[in-house]
């Protein structure tokens, strides 16, 4: 029974007021629980058990003996909070049930709510039933039977009727694996399969939900016109208008629809008022055909078909099968004569094969008794324009065959068995007519089950029962659709008791029902879809009146329903309806197949009597039902359905339902996962899979992010890339900050195009956040090979040498665990991926061999458009005892077995005296090193200082005298006036002596002569480098590694700065050791 709630306006009441406190309960019971059915923003991702779990408490309910778990009451409500939840709750169908509001006198608003009260009966079967015993069995299923025959007939109907029932049991499986919401059939196919597959095949089921409602209008007209008032088309076929019937089926189709709409638009009660009238016409025909079948075993109908020969005559032409009668002793030519006849009876020019061939009647409904099934056992199929002939019955073949052949009994369509397929199928379809009234059931998940399973062995059997009783009650010769051998009159009807019009009458406002059916739910589909959010052009359908109505989505419907009704052509129309269904039925098998092998722990379906072979035999079945049926539709809908899901992918709005193909995915990942560590990448699959370590500014914002536009450069999209940065401090204190970051890192690679995975970790340090990251980053055999990282470009101005510390440990662990190192230098200068570069180089410096990743990444590089007119070029260093000229060859057959274009060029280093230059630069780096040292020992003084100065404020008087007397020999450590101004003094002599060291030669002998070798190798170097690549678009250089001191990492890093002085875009490259690339295939 309905339940009435009031809600009362509430103004400013004390608390303590006892009518208060009933008012709050009442406001609080008023609330609808089922949040998932009502309309949210497309950007949002509904949660499924939002309405179960309430985070309103009070302290009254709880009490203090719960005070242990008041800290999670809000995300972790009481067991007895939950379960009240779960006993209130239900589903209330979007838009059907209607919200009527009416307001009282005292202005007290009441809003009714009728709950789902249907059983399995009234909700599901009859439904079910109505949707499948429809226009194709009234229309269609005599001239499929009187085609195909009855072993071939059967054959199509067990095909079908075990795809729907296969169906059907996965269904209920899916039905029954936890409360189905209003959204019916697409809300289950999109929460097993996800947002792609349930977006496209939710289209699917949509469309060939309208397009079968664009066979039933057509089917209605096809009645309505054919056999109820011939005499009201407009467009005659027999006047030399060769598609006058299917003009006449899209004007009248299209007012019918217009019609349908308006109805629909008005209110969908009207058309649930009339259900009842339409279900009942249909069981009304049902219960007629099948008296007409006993009763034609004791008197069969007076039905007959007339024979020239054993050619079929369209008898709505004469009314006698005779070519001439006697009248009054007179022999006179009847009507028939006069179609085949010129002239007087004496001397008339007749058609020879009238005249050679006698005339037959025969019962067109012999009856069961009459044998006549050992005819029609075989098919009868026909080509387009030919003669419906009777099989076995003899006739005079003339040589004369181009006579008049109107008269005749045409096959209007070339038949064949999987025409008829298409054709059929749709005579099964509607199986979801249950499942998507699911908001108005009781208890859906009894009723969805044993209502559809019950309804299509009902109506499986009664298909098998009228093909096998057309074959043995009807002649063979109703192989044409219009019953032209039996005056026009609909066949199935002259089979029909008491009267053939109970027939078409019933047929009539069957198809009618099912064609308002097919608009009122239509639309809901699309806007159950729409509200999802998952295809954003969708969204304005989600819209609906304030009773409900989807107006737009209505008014789409219309469009795409009028697109088949101008077909014209109801078995043109059936095989693209049987498409789409069928495509839906295969991905109804296949969500209950995946959800079954996977052995989710959330798969616990009610409805036991299921299996994943099943699911699979179904899915095959239908499959194959729909290349069978066309194969070019069946190309087009899987072409559709594979550009929605394409689609979603890439545009919707991402959802996260818990769906099987998700759990399929990590189950596969899982499996590659264990095969990738079972034993190392070889050499032909080896590709950078790149760890990029960002640095974020004060805003938490990415710092560099032209490193994530080189990245996707470099990967295209392929392998794997990790970008991770580091916070110090702890995670506690700094989570949401770790949050925000992570978010703006993926904002950030979205914009770059970058398609990888995100982390920001909390370190009490970054040095050691990047530590555990190079360590431990990725799962399994998916672990990065290489480190991307920016160069620090102000380690010289920074007033804390971590930059450059971080940066030189970074380069050793890298090392230590085998991983290639990239290093880019002038990161804000690299192009970005909106960038088209001209004609430029990409220059590799091969000074050492590595494992061959120099000449590996510029042909990454190049199969981007950023970098892909740009030639490249390698150099290579000979030594004074090397052999240049073979070294030039020797290279350049390396690079042609390696299958590289490339240019190459052996440059000749002279091992000449150190320059004074290089002297000089040495000197300096090492006054440098020493300055630094001294300034940091300064700095940890004043650092010593300030502690000190805190605690002699911090402690009392008593105690601060005898922390004097306890520190009394400390205060030499302290900064006074007479030690800051020596410190000067000896920071201006050091100045000074950096200015004049360039006089002061013979302290060069002092120095250190490993670092003058190197500092020569990084000046020669660098200046062939820059004579020869300055102009290059990009420089990729081997990258020395740190020595193995630490105490000259300062100088290392002096080196690589003069190394790459004057050039400015500079990869700095350091392998892994093991090789990257390979000659052989």
């Amino acid at each position: 029974m309905p339940i009435n709630f009031t809600v009362v306006p509430v103004e400013d009441t004390p608390i303590s007021n006892a009518d208060y406190d009933g008012e709050i309960m009442k406001e609080e019971d008023k609330e609808e629980p089922h949040t998932a059915a009502g309309p949210y923003l497309g950007d949002e991702t509904p949660r499924e058990t939002s309405s179960l779990i309430s985070t309103d408490h009070d302290d009254s309910i709880y009490g203090k003996n719960m005070a242990l778990y008041e800290d999670e009451m809000d995300s972790t409500p009481m067991v007895s909070s939950l379960l009240n939840k779960l006993a209130n709750y239900t589903n209330i169908t979007q838009g059907v049930i209607e919200h009527e509001k009416a307001e009282s006198e005292d202005g007290i608003q009441r809003v009714t709510i009728n709950g789902p009260q249907m059983g399995t009966f009234i909700g599901v079967f009859l439904p079910c039933m109505q949707n499948i015993l429809g226009v194709i069995l009234f229309l269609r299923l005599t001239w499929i039977v009187g085609s195909a025959g009855i072993m071939e007939a059967l054959a199509i109907v067990f095909m079908c009727c075990s795809c729907t029932m296969l169906t059907a049991i996965s269904m209920s499986a899916i039905a029954t694996n936890g409360v189905v919401p209003a959204g019916g059939s697409y809300y289950m196919i999109s929460r097993a399969l996800g947002p792609e597959f349930g977006g496209a095949v939710g289209l699917c089921f949509y469309l060939g939900t309208t397009f079968a409602g664009s066979m039933y209008i057509l089917g209605t007209m096809e009645i309505f016109l054919t056999y109820i008032m011939p005499n009201a088309v407009v467009f005659k076929a027999e006047t030399g208008e060769p598609n006058g019937m299917q003009n006449n089926m899209r004007i009248y189709g299209t007012c019918c629809l217009a019609i349908m709409a308006l109805v629909v638009f008005v209110g969908v009660k009207y058309v649930n008022k009339l259900a009842l009238v339409f279900l009942s016409c249909v069981m009304l025909s049902i219960m007629a055909i099948y008296a007409g079948v006993i009763q034609s075993a004791i008197k069969p109908p007076d039905s007959q078909v007339c024979l020239l020969g054993n050619r079929t005559l369209q008898n709505s032409k004469f009314d006698k099968c005779l070519k001439t009668e006697v009248i009054n002793n007179v022999t006179t030519p009847t009507k028939l004569w006069t179609l085949f006849c010129e002239g007087d009876l004496g001397n008339a020019t007749c058609n020879e094969y009238f005249t050679q061939n006698n005339l037959t009647v025969i019962q067109a409904v012999p009856g069961l008794l009459s044998g006549v099934i050992s005819d029609n056992m075989w098919a009868h199929y026909g080509h387009d324009k030919t003669i419906v002939e009777k099989e076995g019955k003899s006739s005079e073949q003339t040589s004369d065959n181009t006579g008049d052949i109107s008269y005749y009994v045409l096959n209007d369509i070339t038949t064949f068995f999987t025409l008829l397929v298409g054709i059929y199928f749709p005579s099964v379809t509607g199986i979801m007519a249950g499942s998507n009234r699911s908001g108005d059931l009781r208890d859906p998940q009894r009723s969805i089950p044993t209502g559809t399973i019950m309804a299509i062995a009902t109506t499986s059997f009664s298909h098998v029962i009228y093909s096998s009783c057309f074959n043995v009650v009807l002649h063979a010769c109703f192989r044409n659709r219009y019953g032209e051998s039996v005056r026009g009159t609909l066949v199935v009807a002259t089979l029909a008791w008491p009267s053939s019009w109970v027939i078409v009458i019933g047929s009539f406002f069957s198809c009618c029902g099912a064609g308002l059916q097919s608009l009122t739910g239509a639309p809901r589909i699309l806007q159950a879809i729409a509200r999802d959010g998952i295809m954003p052009f969708l969204q304005v359908f989600g819209h609906s009146r304030s009773n409900g109505e989807p107006t737009w989505a209505l008014l789409l419907t219309a469009v795409i329903c009028e697109i088949g009704i101008l077909i014209g052509s109801l078995d043109n129309v059936a095989p693209i309806l049987s498409m789409f269904f069928l495509m839906c039925y295969l991905f109804v098998n296949l969500a209950c197949a995946v959800q079954t092998l996977l052995r989710t722990p959330n798969w616990r379906p009610r409805f036991k009597f299921y299996h994943w072979s099943l699911s699979f035999l179904g899915m095959s079945l239908s499959l194959s039902l729909m290349f069978v049926s066309s194969w070019y539709y069946a190309l087009v809908v899987i072409l559709i359905s594979g550009c929605i899901y394409k689609y979603i992918e890439y545009r919707g709005a991402e959802k996260e339902w818990g769906d099987g193909i998700r759990g399929l995915s990590l189950n596969a990942a899982q499996y590659a996962l264990i095969k990738l560590e079972e034993a190392p990448p070889h050499t032909k699959n080896w590709r950078p899979q790149l760890l990029v370590l960002l640095k974020l500014d004060s805003n938490l914002g990415v710092k560099h992010p032209r490193l994530l536009s080189f990245n996707s450069q470099l990967k295209a999209g392929k392998g794997l890339t990790i970008v991770c940065s580091v916070l110090e401090g702890t995670y506690m204190a700094r989570e949401a900050e770790a949050k925000l970051s992570e978010k703006n890192i993926k904002a950030a690679m979205a914009m770059e195009k970058t398609k990888g995975f995100c982390h920001v970790v909390v370190s009490s340090n970054q040095r050691d956040g990047f530590s555990h990251l190079i360590q431990s980053a990725g799962l399994g055999g998916m672990k990065h090979n290489a480190v991307l990282m920016a160069w620090p470009a102000n380690w010289k101005q920074a007033e804390s040498s971590l930059s450059w510390k971080n940066f030189i440990e970074t380069v050793r662990e890298t090392t230590a665990v085998h991983q290639a190192l990239l290093v880019a230098k002038n990161i804000d200068t690299f192009p970005t991926n909106q960038d088209r570069l001209a004609e430029g180089t990409i220059d590799v410096w091969w000074i050492v061999h590595d494992g061959g990743l120099l000449m590996l990444l510029p042909f990454l590089l190049r199969q981007h458009k950023v970098w892909r007119r740009c030639k490249m070029r390698i150099f290579t260093v000979a030594q004074m005892d090397d052999n240049s000229i073979q070294m030039k060859k020797d290279l350049q057959m390396f690079l042609y077995h390696l299958r590289l274009d490339a240019k190459v060029e052996v440059v000749e280093m002279n091992a000449g005296d150190i320059s004074a230059f290089t002297y000089e630069k040495t000197l300096v780096m090492e006054q440098r090193s020493q300055m630094l040292k001294q300034m940091q020992l300064s700095k940890t003084e004043r650092e010593r200082e300030a502690q000190l100065i805190h605690d002699r404020n911090t402690k009392s008087h008593a105690t601060l005298n005898d922390k004097a007397m306890a520190t009394s020999d400390r205060v030499h450590m302290t900064w006074t006036k007479e030690k800051l101004i020596s410190e000067r003094n000896r920071l201006r002599e050091a100045n000074m002596t950096v200015r004049d060291i360039f006089n002061m030669k013979p302290e060069w002998e002092n120095l250190d002569q490993t670092n003058v070798r190197r500092m020569h190798t990084a000046v020669k170097l660098n200046e062939v480098v820059v004579n020869k690549s300055q102009g290059a678009q990009l420089v990729l250089l081997n990258m020395p590694g740190p020595p193995k001191n630490k105490g000259g990492d300062e100088n290392y890093m002096e080196f690589l700065e003069v190394l790459t002085e004057g050039l400015d875009r500079v990869l700095l490259v350091r392998g892994s050791g093991r090789e990257v690339i390979t000659i052989y295939s």
